[in-house]
């Protein structure tokens, strides 16, 4: 049988349910993971094992609630917990305490879930790294900025855990870390009770096992149905290489090239896909508006607490707040005329497939690496996978990431269902 702690999100709750184990034990397997190993992998700032073990008892106690009812969850520190701190990553916070949960972690606890604890964010989700290690390699980065998140999935210390996306803070450590990720479609998933770093851009996000987990875990934030069905007809499939597609290492460029190939084989229609030659701003400009939003969401911290805050981030709200206001306005204008093409172009095809990274997770523990590869589609709004199973050079993961329309999550999911099937049989 498998260890209790490396057990999917989807095969934890079943066997809760049939009586097979119970919430306590799968808790205590993860917390007892946690112990060997968070010395070296640095994934919680803050964790509480009775607290966690208290909610567990409970859930045993109570008739199934939802899909996860008695499964653990790791909660991104910039997402509020009303009996946890949530610091986002900054002194400035070291002593909150939010009065309420956000919407996510409230509709975790409504279905039976399990809060863990708060994983390690960088400062205020922005690029300042922390202490998190990449749990393959600990000499390297888990990526950012839901490191800690990304981190505890992929060393089996909890099945799921809740991530953001503002340029690539999903998507990349879940390449990083070799596990799925599912960024939602702007809007999509419940951002209340999150700090905004860009409100125009901020999604939320989900690290898990495989897609069932991902689906499960939607259906207890939207309502959308827990199981995805692969599609039940080969999908076409665009080959995106985006005009980043240079800033990709060899390793990277041939996973995606490989997915493509592999889908190919498994019945996909596969075509190389060749963006509008607007879509090559759509990188510099989703910088602008990030800083430039960046800067006012955080505004306040820089005024009352500077001395806090790390010089990275201290520039980036200097340089947003004098950003023209034209500049930002020119920045939409092009995004909106990219999503409009965006839409038709995936009238066509079910998914795009384009690197989730430059490459394996970088050494060294003072960034969190490129987010190149993922600006242009948060920039679009659009819906996100990331789908593990390659290696690159040095033994790390290597992730392609799969991508959907805005609004187009249901599609994309059981698309992503389908090459998850399809690329583990290559």
């Amino acid at each position: 049988m498998t260890e209790l702690n490396r057990m999917s999100a989807g095969e934890a709750a079943a066997a809760i349910a049939r009586g097979e184990t119970t919430s306590e034990a799968l808790v205590t397997a993860c917390l007892e993971r946690i112990a060997a190993r968070e010395d070296e992998v640095h994934a919680w700032c803050h964790l509480d094992p009775e607290q966690a073990l208290e909610q567990a008892r409970a859930a045993d106690r109570s008739p199934p609630k939802g899909p996860l009812h008695g499964v653990p969850v790791g909660i991104k520190d910039i997402i509020d917990t009303h009996d946890m701190p949530t610091r986002c990553g900054s002194p400035t916070y070291a002593r909150r305490r939010p009065p309420s949960d956000a919407s996510c972690v409230a509709l975790v606890r409504h279905a039976g879930g399990i809060v863990m604890g708060k994983t390690v964010t960088t400062e205020f989700a922005f690029s300042t790294p922390r202490e998190t290690r990449n749990p393959h390699n600990t000499a390297h980065t888990p990526g950012g900025s839901s490191s800690g998140s990304a981190a505890a999935v992929a060393d089996f210390m909890v099945p799921l855990a809740f991530g953001t996306q503002t340029a690539g803070s999903v998507i990349r450590p879940a390449a990083f870390c070799g596990i799925v990720a599912y960024k939602g479609s702007f809007g999509s998933l419940p951002l209340t009770g999150v700090k905004p770093l860009a409100p125009n851009l901020d999604s939320l996000g989900v690290f898990a096992r495989n897609i069932a987990d991902v689906a499960l875990m939607r259906a207890l934030l939207t309502g959308a149905p827990a199981q995805v069905e692969p599609s039940a007809t080969p999908p076409r499939i665009g080959l995106c290489r985006t005009y980043e597609w240079r800033e990709a290492e060899p390793a990277m460029q041939q996973a995606v090239e490989r997915a493509a190939h592999s889908a190919a084989k498994a019945g996909a229609t596969v075509e190389e896909v060749t963006l509008p030659e607007a879509f090559g701003g759509l990188v510099e400009a989703q910088m602008t508006v990030l800083t430039y939003e960046g800067a006012r969401a955080l505004l306040s911290e820089y005024r009352l607490a500077p001395n806090d805050l790390s010089a990275g981030i201290t520039a980036m709200i200097e340089e947003g707040l004098t950003l023209p206001y034209r500049q930002y306005v020119q920045a939409w204008e092009l995004a909106r005329a990219c999503q409009n093409e965006f839409a038709r172009l995936l009238g066509d095809y079910e998914t795009l497939l384009a690197p989730s990274a430059p490459g394996e997770a970088p050494e060294g523990l003072t960034s969190t690496g490129n987010a190149i590869f993922n600006r242009m589609w948060t920039f679009l709004h659009a819906a996100c996978v990331n789908l593990p199973g390659h290696t690159g050079p040095r033994g790390l993961p290597l992730g392609v990431q799969a991508i959907g329309a805005l609004g187009g999550d249901d599609r994309l999911l059981a698309v992503s269902s389908w090459l998850e099937r399809a690329l583990g049989k290559a």
